[in-house]
């Protein structure tokens, strides 16, 4: 079974609105049901809920609630750290000059040999050479 680590970027659309469709929404809640169906293994480090929570506390103050209980009732499989992934996220961050947040994600990724799923064209111009790494936009399915 594949598996996928979206990051903020990706989780945060399973709960918020469209407002301009711009977010490649279709894709993200593709995504969210894939892995909701049990057809792919959604895999996220554990900053992703306080990065998450940290969006929707300061944006959505009023809906953070809910959103953030939504979010954690996906159940998603939060690894733990180890030296190989720290190994990696190091790499990543000196090499091509991203976060650690962003990185933790990326690194996760190419632990697991999946593929890190992402919204944020910056980090995919950045990092993308690293390899295991796709646009939340080029998102088609788990096949």
């Amino acid at each position: 079974m594949k598996t996928v680590v979206p990051d903020a970027s990706v989780i945060l659309k399973w709960v918020l609105p469209d407002p301009e469709g711009g977010w490649d929404m279709a894709n993200a809640l593709a995504l969210r049901d894939a892995v909701m169906q049990g057809r792919i293994i959604a895999k996220v480090p554990s900053l992703w809920l306080y990065e998450t929570g940290n969006m929707l506390t300061r944006r959505f103050g009023k809906h953070a609630r809910a959103a953030l209980e939504a979010l954690m009732a996906f159940g998603l499989d939060e690894s733990g750290t180890s030296e190989r992934w720290l190994d990696q996220v190091l790499q990543l961050t000196q090499h091509y000059q991203v976060t650690f947040y962003d990185a933790a994600y990326h690194a996760l990724a190419l632990t697991e040999k999946g593929v890190f799923v992402t919204a944020d064209e910056t980090y995919l111009r950045k990092a993308g050479k690293a390899g295991a790494v796709m646009a939340l936009r080029e998102w088609s399915g788990p096949e």
